[in-house]
């Protein structure tokens, strides 16, 4: 086989197929940054999307089509494509475009990690060629901490996650910008869709509920086996797989790994503690989990704190876990995160609050507190609205912190409590703001 003829014809057909017809999405990858730009995050939440999004935005800013290279590796034709025959990938582009120079090209890479040895090669194109490179990939070699690694810091990193709220209404065709009445209620609902279902793009796309269940369990074998297992060398995928229940199990409460140890090996299963711990850290790395710790001053406090675990997606854990009969509250706090992860920004940091009384969550901007949130299904009863107030009262004081929430399902209102004044927001208007 000649594979500069095989990159051509793969050239030439991701050209034949610009603009790509694809959804948008809220965020996007920037342009002329002349930088890699890679976008690590949990397998199937649209990395490959975010860059065919970003291919439109091109053309649609005038670079003609030729200008961009796209080669996804997961085309059988490139399964034996080793490091040495990466090379003639600029051959076949130049002989395609000999009027075209290197640096004026767009280069986009997907699954190059089937590759081995794949950044040696992205390196010294960007050293000495092209300096607008994308790559991404599903495969757990693409993690956050690996890539800049591999690519000696060269990278700027933008994570993608599953769809947000406003995504999830555009991939079903429902107006966000609206006051009518009748069109709020149907928002209403699609929320309760999607704090059950989760935002990962094909579900949200599934014709039928049996679907969207096998595509998820799909998903999170292959996490489990793939992205888990096969990349961080664990035998034990009983002990692994029973695990990851545990902490899906546990979201929205301080998980101790140390009760969990004693859990399994009162079962009579061979773990170490050891063990355990760095599975903690590896369900975060394959972006199965993101963990929060507690709001302390001390960053060593901080670090040894119990943590918090989030699941990426709450269509993911459903369709895992046994349904729940406090599910609606747990799916609602686990979206709130979410959501003020996708938002922090930069500087911006999620922790949760406690001490004599608990505050769901805290951002920081910074070294400030921007806001303190409660997450509540409802407040209606009396013993559930004096928590979540005093909650957040107690922790204003302790952090000088003012801008104060109550998220819940539909209750919306303004508090006055301790000379606090607190926002009840439901969910739904909360994540379009």
């Amino acid at each position: 086989m000649n594979m500069k003829e095989v990159f051509k014809t793969i050239i030439a057909l991701r050209q034949a197929e610009m603009p790509f017809d694809v959804i948008g999405r809220d965020e996007l990858l920037p342009l002329d940054r002349k930088k890699i730009i890679t976008i690590p995050g949990v397998r199937r939440c649209g990395k490959s999307s975010m860059m065919e999004i970003t291919v439109n935005r091109l053309i649609e800013k005038g670079v003609d089509k030729k200008r961009i290279l796209w080669l996804g590796f997961d085309d059988e034709r490139l399964r034996s494509v080793c490091t040495e025959n990466l090379d003639e990938i600029l051959k076949a582009y130049l002989e395609m475009f000999p009027d075209i120079a290197l640096k004026d090209v767009y280069m986009f890479f997907d699954e190059i990690q089937l590759v081995k040895d794949w950044e040696y090669f992205v390196l010294r194109v960007y050293k000495n060629y092209c300096k607008n490179i994308y790559v991404c990939g599903s495969n757990a070699t693409m993690l956050s901490t690996e890539l800049t690694t591999a690519l000696r810091g060269y990278p700027l990193e933008y994570e993608t996650l599953p769809l947000s709220f406003n995504e999830y209404c555009r991939f079903k065709g429902i107006k966000t910008d609206t006051y009518l009445e009748s069109e709020q209620a149907v928002l209403r609902n699609t929320f309760r869709d999607f704090n059950a279902k989760g935002g990962f793009p094909e579900v949200a796309l599934a014709a039928t509920e049996s679907e969207r269940l096998k595509i998820l369990n799909a998903y999170f074998n292959t996490m489990l086996l793939k992205d888990l297992a096969e990349h961080y060398s664990i035998t034990n995928t009983n002990v692994a797989r029973y695990f990851v229940k545990r902490i899906m199990n546990n979201i929205t409460k301080p998980t101790s790994i140390n009760s969990i140890f004693n859990d399994i090996k009162s079962q009579g299963l061979k773990i170490s503690k050891d063990e355990l711990y760095l599975w903690a850290n590896y369900v975060c790395a394959v972006f199965m989990f993101i963990k929060v710790p507690k709001f302390e001053y001390s960053m060593v406090k901080e670090e040894n704190s119990l943590f918090k675990y989030y699941c990426i997606d709450n269509g993911l854990r459903g369709a895992v876990m046994m349904p729940q009969s406090d599910d609606y509250g747990k799916n609602l706090e686990n979206t709130v995160f979410l959501h003020l992860y996708r938002t922090k920004g930069v500087d911006g940091k999620v922790c949760y609050y406690k001490d004599k009384t608990e505050c769901d969550f805290l951002v920081r901007k910074g070294d400030c507190v921007d806001s303190l949130i409660q997450v509540s299904w409802y407040i209606s009863n009396p013993q559930t609205f004096e928590r979540e107030v005093h909650g957040l009262t107690d922790a204003a004081v302790a952090t000088g912190c003012e801008n104060l929430f109550i998220i819940t399902d539909d209750d919306e209102r303004t508090i006055t409590a301790d000379g606090k004044t607190i926002n009840v927001v439901p969910a739904w208007k909360y994540l379009l703001k």
